[in-house]
């Protein structure tokens, strides 16, 4: 391609098997790759910084137009493990909640459980980098990423929003998606599909190179987190954003 694609991507643990490929160097002629945490990556595309990318699915609706491209995601279908609800004391007994800054996704199916799963009604709160401190007494907080891995050792109730919304629904969560912000060649989207799909054979290689001492990489990626957009991730995705408008 005469011009390359700006390709947007988290840079987060679970995303490293959707971007081994491109990391790697797949089509490297074909992308720049930019990678930085949720809300960055949204707002890049949001401003049109990039053309398509990785992002949290609360980014679609601020989008002028959106296209969901490839076959992969960011999912789960139960517990996640890396979007909980950390606490001191039991749920009904939370006074304050601070908002983790690095996805609205998360937030918002945070607001959508507490409305209408858990049904309590705390204070919330944005929160700024090391937040993470504050977690203590009647003081609850969502964190999110690999983060949340390290704060799981450190309260004494965690609640996984992977798990809450299968509860409430009964249908997988997707987290983030390929989204693209304009009509992008179609043999493009096919590169992209595959430079994506690469990482998901390549999983040994990809634990083996990143160790890590706060959680179990292969239960990670093969039994937390789902990669494959489906039918049920997809009907998932319309009635979260369904959800999000009634808040």
């Amino acid at each position: 391609m005469e011009t390359k694609i700006r390709v947007g991507a988290v840079s987060y643990l679970n995303t490293k098997p959707l971007i081994y490929g491109l990391e790697n160097g797949i089509i490297k002629d074909d992308v720049e790759l930019i990678t930085d945490y949720p809300a960055n990556i949204a707002s890049l595309l949001v401003q049109n910084k990039v053309d398509v990318a990785l992002v949290p699915i609360a980014t679609i609706p601020i989008l002028k137009e959106h296209f969901i491209v490839t076959d992969y995601c960011i999912a789960t279908n139960g517990e996640v493990a890396s979007v909980c609800l950390f606490s001191n004391v039991p749920l009904e007994e939370i006074k304050t909640i601070l908002l983790d800054y690095q996805s609205k996704s998360s937030v918002g199916l945070l607001k959508i459980l507490l409305n209408n799963y858990w049904k309590i009604n705390p204070i919330i709160t944005n929160a700024n980098a090391g937040y993470e401190q504050s977690i203590n007494g009647t003081t609850a907080g969502l964190v999110i990423g690999d983060r949340a891995f390290e704060q799981r050792h450190k309260n004494k109730y965690v609640y996984d929003l992977g798990l809450a919304w299968l509860a409430y629904t009964g249908l997988p969560f997707v987290f983030a998606a390929w989204v693209a912000n304009k009509k992008l060649p179609i043999h493009f989207i096919q590169l992209l599909n595959m430079a994506i799909g690469v990482g998901l054979q390549n999983l040994q290689s990809i634990i083996a190179a990143n160790p890590y001492p706060h959680y179990d990489l292969q239960r990670y990626y093969t039994q937390n987190i789902s990669y494959v957009l489906d039918a049920d991730k997809r009907k998932a995705i319309e009635l979260y954003l369904q959800k999000l408008t009634e808040l």
